[in-house]
């Protein structure tokens, strides 16, 4: 059986992806709420392919696979806490500003 070796890779790029740095400050973003401190993610930091997964399943759902992406190993006690949903679009707008998107934007936009 021959063994595969990878080409050299010697050519160049169109495109460094490696390269690109946030154009924002990604530093966390704090809330008090229910007693406690939660501490959630950039929204700019997030990984793509987790909130596109939840947005396809609708808006309210994409605003819920963006905070479990955001809160990471706090998301199970946050998730825990009953949340009135009128607070839920008040959390996201408020965290979509911290992450310095426009309404309608959201960490998944190519903008």
């Amino acid at each position: 059986m021959a063994t595969r070796t990878a080409a050299r890779d010697d050519q160049p790029f169109d495109f460094n992806l490696d390269a690109v740095q946030a154009e924002v400050d990604l530093s966390p973003w704090r809330v008090h709420w229910a007693g406690r401190r939660w501490e959630f993610a950039h929204m700019q930091a997030l990984n793509v392919w987790e909130l596109v997964e939840a947005a396809e399943a609708g808006d309210t759902q994409a605003m819920v696979g963006i905070f479990k992406a955001a809160l990471g190993g706090q998301w199970q006690d946050f998730h825990a806490t009953p949340l009135p949903q009128y607070k839920l679009r008040a959390l996201f707008d408020a965290y979509r500003r911290h992450s310095g998107l426009e309404p309608g934007e959201s960490g998944a936009s190519a903008s």
